[in-house]
């Protein structure tokens, strides 16, 4: 019986990033997979790379799957991504802070292994999170 796309994409989330199993790459993601996510190496060792990173910047890394839509042969998914910072993330010393971003993924998948992969985080979000960035003042409400 053949695997769904979808059972790929949460077998990756949650052994590899979630549990980091770097084995589990070679299995799901194509050796030529192209990397469309800013930051982000093709092929399988610069999914192991992500994962390594992530898992060092937040030890406790965990990703939570929200929403997964299947169409054909792509995979969207909706999710929030982090942990507890206790490694340099983006430059940047760990804050012992624990902090999550939404993500928006999509992964085209070929022959049960993904092709493509897609990755939107909330990286504002995250470092303003995590005290990197100051957000500016809200004005003052305007009253009539």
């Amino acid at each position: 019986m053949a695997v769904s796309n979808e059972a790929i994409y949460r077998r990756l989330i949650e052994e590899g990033f979630n549990q980091g199993n770097l084995a589990v790459v070679d299995e799901l993601v194509a050796p030529g997979a192209r990397e469309h996510q800013r930051g982000s190496r093709d092929g399988i060792e610069g999914t192991k790379e992500t994962i390594k990173y992530l898992r060092l910047a937040f030890p406790d890394f965990k990703i939570t799957i929200d929403e997964v839509v299947v169409s054909g042969d792509k995979v969207w998914a909706r999710q929030k991504g982090g942990g507890t910072n206790l490694g340099s993330f983006a430059g940047h010393p760990p804050t012992g802070i624990k902090a999550f971003t939404d993500v928006i993924d999509l992964v085209r998948i070929e022959d049960g292994k993904i092709v493509e992969h897609w990755g939107v985080p909330d990286q504002l979000g995250m470092m303003m999170q995590l005290g990197h960035i100051t957000p500016p003042a809200r004005p003052a409400p305007v009253t009539a």
